[in-house]
């Protein structure tokens, strides 16, 4: 692929030190604010009226003959304290410099608005009386236009540049690669939660970008702290960020992010960046058709496999090595599955985009497939229309920390706009042989955990004990039916329910021992036997009726179970 020549950003943006330097201004004296002299000067105004802050914008460059600063009715100039509350409202609002005629109505500004301006960094010059503002504004507005010209043709040449990348089979790493060296900058191209699927840009920046307080511990890039545009960068002096969307069809397909640590990017590395969003999105969009053709012949390969109906071990190994996944080790199988969003169950028909229902779950399997390939690319991950599969490899390490670290990693902190889902895991299965086993464990699993423990939860096969029974009853009505005639009245939501459940479930988790559940509960004894008689007059007398106390220790499960 050839090399594209860009021009390089350097000199885009207007400073006041330039500004300066402008035939029209040659003449001029900076009396204060030197620390403000790399401000950038987007417009130019002159000052008419003394309530001028109002209409101050940000970058504005003021101009001024010091006659509105006058009073009106005396012709007095204004006291001292005037002048500092002009220049710090100025510095409020983001004003570049103020620029004052020599002599004429003003005279010799006051010492105390020369320590404001300093202070405040907002450049303070005297502007030769011989020197028309015309010719001020003309110079500096034709300025401001060369390189407003010049920013859209760096962001019109980077975007053809990239396009032609993307037409001869370029990707996102050679994306970022052009933009960061364009800007000599660190580049990221993120998906909309903040998982880094390209980055480039000099060791240096890319170091002091991994230190920023913007990852969380699964290595996301937290894009909920980052808002488009340019942007300062937490943690740092003079570092710079700026951000813009990679959107497609409607759909948010992530964020490209530029950073250098010295300030150095502007108006115009947003602009670029803009440009380059789009060929992102023409180069994300081409990734997703060819992932979807593979994923659709990879996810009716490994269906077949989770059925029983891909034939003997032999020929399932063999196929899956061709697809470059290794099933022939100790494994298990985890089962993701997206919780019920009640938003969108609710929301009527035409509300959302066609396709939109189906994000969700492609950025679920995306995150899965991305954090699964950088602890093990053998391991198969497929995404179904309602769950995600992985075939996880465990060795000697504990299925429950692999697993845990696998979903911490995916779920990161939670931000992003990311939606919750719950996790199954099956028993540790040492061939191929037993995986349709192994998948009915994770699914049912996912089904218990969410019964259990609602939204978000993660429930290993090995682990639901009889919950695995109660499961099986498709029923809810029965189950609930079930726990209300054992239980009378301690089924119910009453906070004296729920307390006097709970001393009832210590008693059964001690084998009725009284002294002991005392102890557990730090009750007296006395207290104890009367709470037993209460619960003994509801349910009848579990204490001594193994039948019924199996029966009550049942319906404490079921009551425990959610979504019945």
């Amino acid at each position: 692929m050839d090399a594209v020549d860009l021009p390089s950003p350097a000199g885009y943006a207007l400073t006041i030190r330039e500004v300066l330097t402008l035939p029209s201004l040659a003449g001029s004296t900076l009396i204060a604010g030197a620390g403000g002299l790399e401000q950038t000067v987007q417009r130019v105004n002159v000052i008419e009226v003394p309530d001028i802050l109002p209409w101050v914008k940000p970058n504005e460059l003021l101009i001024t003959t010091g006659f509105p600063l006058r009073h009106a009715d005396s012709g007095e100039p204004f006291d001292p304290l005037a002048l500092v509350e002009l220049v710090e409202g100025l510095a409020r609002c983001g004003a570049a410099a103020l620029g004052v005629k020599e002599g004429r109505y003003l005279g010799d500004l006051p010492a105390a608005m020369l320590e404001a301006s300093d202070r405040l960094e907002i450049p303070l010059f005297l502007i030769p009386h011989d020197i028309g503002f015309d010719e001020v504004m003309s110079e500096v507005f034709t300025h401001l236009v060369d390189r407003q010209a010049f920013a859209l043709d760096v962001a019109d040449r980077m975007h053809r540049a990239l396009t032609k990348i993307v037409l001869e089979g370029g990707d996102l790493p050679q994306i970022a690669d052009e933009v960061a060296a364009l800007f000599d900058a660190a580049v990221l191209i993120c998906t909309p939660d903040g998982r880094v699927n390209a980055s480039a840009g000099t060791t240096a920046n890319l170091q002091v970008l991994e230190g920023l307080p913007l990852f969380d511990p699964s290595g996301r890039l937290r894009t909920e702290r980052l808002r488009h545009g340019l942007q300062p960068a937490p943690g740092t002096e003079a570092g710079q960020i700026a951000v813009a969307p990679v959107h497609a069809g409607g759909t948010e397909h992530g964020v490209i992010v530029a950073f250098v640590g010295d300030g150095g990017l502007g108006s115009v590395a947003v602009q670029a960046l803009e440009r380059a969003a789009t060929v992102v999105a023409l180069a994300v969009t081409k990734q997703l058709a060819v992932s979807a053709v593979e994923s659709r012949f990879h996810g009716d390969f490994l269906r077949d496999v989770l059925n029983g109906n891909a034939g003997t071990v032999a020929q399932i190994t063999e196929h899956c090595a061709q697809l470059e996944w290794d099933v022939n080790r100790a494994m298990v199988v985890v089962v993701a599955e997206l919780d019920p969003d009640p938003a969108r169950s609710t929301a009527g028909p035409g509300i959302r985009p066609p396709g939109a229902g189906r994000m969700p779950q492609q950025r679920l399997t995306a995150a899965w497939k991305q954090v699964v390939r950088r602890r093990d690319r053998y391991a198969p991950v497929v995404g179904f229309s309602h769950e995600v599969v992985v075939l996880m490899p465990v060795g000697d390490d504990d299925a429950r920390i692999v697993v845990d670290d696998l979903i911490a990693a995916v779920t990161g902190d939670r931000g992003g706009g990311r939606h919750s889902f719950c996790t199954g895991v099956s028993r540790v299965i040492g061939s191929a042989a037993e995986l349709p086993q192994a998948y009915d464990q994770a699914r049912k699993a996912v089904t218990v955990g969410r019964r259990m423990r609602g939204n978000g939860s993660v429930a290993h096969f090995d682990s639901l004990g009889v919950h695995r029974l109660l499961s099986l009853v498709d029923d809810s009505a029965e189950l609930r039916s079930f726990a209300t005639e054992i239980l009378g009245s301690l089924a119910g939501d009453a906070d004296e329910a729920i307390d006097l459940r709970q001393t009832m479930q210590a008693l059964l988790d001690t084998n009725c021992n009284v002294a002991e559940t005392a102890r557990v509960l730090h009750f007296h004894y006395n207290t104890l036997r009367y709470r037993i008689g209460k619960l003994e007059s509801i349910v009848g007398p579990f204490t001594t009726d193994p039948i019924l106390r199996l029966d009550v220790a049942l319906a404490l499960r079921v009551v425990e179970m959610e979504g019945l």
